[in-house]
């Protein structure tokens, strides 16, 4: 009887304990982590961000259907759907679509004809609340690219430590209180593919062409061969800074 008893409970059992696995929740921010790590090794920026993707942030909200994505130049939504477990595809109303993968830790979106895949990660720290689409991109990139103490090696102030905030915020380099790396679009155009960054004070600010080596950092003058009314074109001239970071 006993044995009769515990074969007539075994499909129970079985049926109580198992389950079905949830589905992924992708909601939330994700950002452009692999193009973050390798700008970090001291890599030139504009050609990081191309060989990594063309997206630097994605914010999803699944329950709702929808998937907003940020890159250098704009930030754009898609209906996001579900097309198996696991995948997702953003329609951008029959003007294209892009596929996104969850492999457990990353989001990763699926190589086109003229993009590469892209891996995305949950940021550490995300940007407050209503902090303009980029904003948690560029501040990781920022610490991870320029943060710690840079030595002006020659320059004005030689000797002087200067320290990038991940906030864009600056100190130790002559009258600068700001700065803000070039990631793309019409500041890219304009220094004709070379790095560029503004720094300034207030709201006053210039375009500089800056040279990466490892710890090593050029910020040169950015020669603007356009005529007035015509669109800027820069060209390296003469190096003002050299920076080695610690």
């Amino acid at each position: 009887m006993h044995k009769l008893l515990a074969l007539s409970l075994s499909p129970f059992l079985l049926a109580g304990c198992s389950h079905t696995p949830q589905s992924a929740d992708i909601s939330g921010l994700w950002i452009n982590q692999a193009a973050i790590d390798t700008a970090a090794q001291g890599r030139p920026l504009l050609k990081v961000l191309d060989a990594n993707g063309l997206n630097l942030e994605w914010n999803i909200d699944a329950r709702g259907g929808k998937a907003l994505f940020s890159n250098a130049f704009e930030a754009g939504e898609g209906q996001l759907r579900s097309k198996a477990p696991g995948v997702w595809v953003v329609d951008y109303d029959g003007h294209g679509t892009d596929e996104l993968h969850w492999d457990g830790n990353q989001l990763i979106q699926k190589a086109k004809a003229f993009f590469a895949g892209q891996v995305f990660r949950r940021p550490a720290q995300p940007a407050p609340e209503g902090a303009r689409w980029g904003t948690t991109f560029r501040q990781a990139l920022n610490s991870a690219y320029m943060g710690g103490k840079w030595k002006i090696i020659e320059g004005q102030g030689v000797g002087n430590s200067v320290v990038f905030n991940a906030d864009g915020s600056l100190s130790g380099l002559a009258q600068n209180d700001r700065y803000e790396l070039c990631l793309g679009g019409d500041c890219a155009t304009q220094g004709a593919g070379n790095d560029t960054l503004s720094l300034g004070k207030g709201d006053v600010a210039d375009v500089w062409i800056f040279v990466r080596h490892g710890k090593r950092m050029e910020i040169l003058n950015a020669i603007n061969h356009a005529q007035p009314d015509e669109i800027p074109q820069l060209a390296p001239g003469p190096r003002q800074w050299l920076l080695e970071q610690q």
